[in-house]
């Protein structure tokens, strides 16, 4: 590999990581279309910026995104507390405002400088590497990777440092503030590192890739885990993977790289979602037919418990009428009286059917439940 390859790898690893630390807790908090709207709307600020500084270097254009990010979730929070609309009907109203008036400015008085709506979107991580940092004559290193590090280190301090808070106001605000947290503090810090790192991923990776790197690996690692710490590390490691393997797709296609990222994140979130071991799809079936098999077999010990004192309900415990009894298929009735009589519920004497002292107890059980 050469130096560049490594760099960009490099790049869209530490981008991933930095923007899953926030993402895991946007997610939990069902605030993942907010992503989407921070990332595009600070275009809004980046082009407020570049019209007072003409410099697309100019640390004010961090600080123009950061800015309008904010505004982007304070607007949202307005909306939605006056109970006229929903959350997600609020950002669907506040981000593509926003947005769109960033595109016209850009369309309108910035065409002919490196800030179009392109770059803008889909970012181009294979020029990332040339637009270098030098400090007094030594190269530091690319600009994107030294501003995601820095971005990266700033999300796992304030994650460590608050942890405990951004648990609790995340699980139980209201046992939060009844404790003396601010949960306003807490969400609009929560939105400042949203705003924060999705500048610094913006310029090197587009806004497309930044939303998907925010919420895909949080939702993959969401499917895994129900601890708040394993789900972080989770998701910060398949958005690295998903970066990684997102670059060799990319090399391998001659595609786009931001691309090839975003559908590695999203095919890991399509194994998470089929795979996972609780919440999975195949999970999910499988409790189902368990589910199933257990409820006939409940049935079947109530059906036999209610008719075994009855003298003249004889074809009732017969095997061989048990189908037409339940309403149910002779294949399905035979499935049912073998699960049971494994499980020791029933035992078979003659073609007729008796309860056990488990399948009796498991009858009345479920007749008192």
């Amino acid at each position: 590999m050469t130096v560049p390859q490594i760099e960009i790898q490099l790049i869209a690893a530490v981008v991933a990581a930095a923007c899953a630390l926030p993402g895991t807790f946007l997610v939990l908090r069902r605030m993942a279309l907010l992503s989407d709207a921070i990332s595009h709307a600070m275009l809004l600020g980046i082009v407020v910026g570049f019209f007072l500084t003409a410099d697309l270097n100019s640390p004010l254009l961090i600080l123009g995104a950061t800015l309008t990010g904010l505004l982007t979730a304070l607007l949202v929070e307005l909306l939605h507390r006056t109970g006229l609309v929903r959350e997600d009907a609020a950002i669907g109203l506040v981000f593509p405002a926003l947005f769109s008036i960033g595109v016209i400015l850009i369309s309108r008085y910035a065409g002919s400088i490196h800030l179009d709506t392109d770059v803008v979107l889909l970012g181009e991580l294979a020029f990332a590497p040339f637009d270098r940092v030098v400090v007094a004559g030594w190269d530091i290193g690319p600009k994107s990777l030294v501003v995601s590090g820095v971005i990266l280190l700033i999300n796992g301090a304030l994650v460590t440092l608050f942890y405990k808070e951004l648990k609790l106001a995340t699980f139980d605000p209201g046992l939060a503030a009844a404790l003396g947290f601010s949960t306003t503090a807490l969400h609009y810090g929560l939105m400042g590192i949203t705003s924060l790192t999705a500048v610094g991923a913006f310029d090197a990776v587009g806004a497309i890739l930044t939303v998907a790197l925010f919420i895909a690996p949080a939702a993959s690692a969401y499917l895994l885990t129900d601890d708040l710490a394993r789900m972080l590390v989770l998701s910060v490691g398949s958005g690295v993977i998903a970066a990684l393997s997102g670059y060799w797709l990319a090399f391998l296609l001659d595609a786009s790289i931001a691309g090839s990222m975003a559908t590695m994140a999203g095919i890991i979130f399509g194994l998470a979602w089929c795979c996972a071991p609780e919440r999975g799809l195949f999970a999910t079936w499988r409790l189902r037919a368990r589910q199933r098999w257990e409820f006939a077999q409940r049935m079947l010990v109530i059906h036999l418990l209610t008719h075994e004192r009855e003298p003249e309900a004889e074809p009732e415990l017969q095997v061989e009428h048990l189908w037409h009894e339940l309403g149910w298929s002779r294949a399905f009735a035979t499935r049912v009286v073998n699960l049971a009589e494994e499980r020791g519920l029933v035992t078979r004497h003659n073609g007729r059917l008796e309860l056990t002292d488990p399948g009796r107890l498991l009858a009345q059980q479920t007749l008192l439940a």
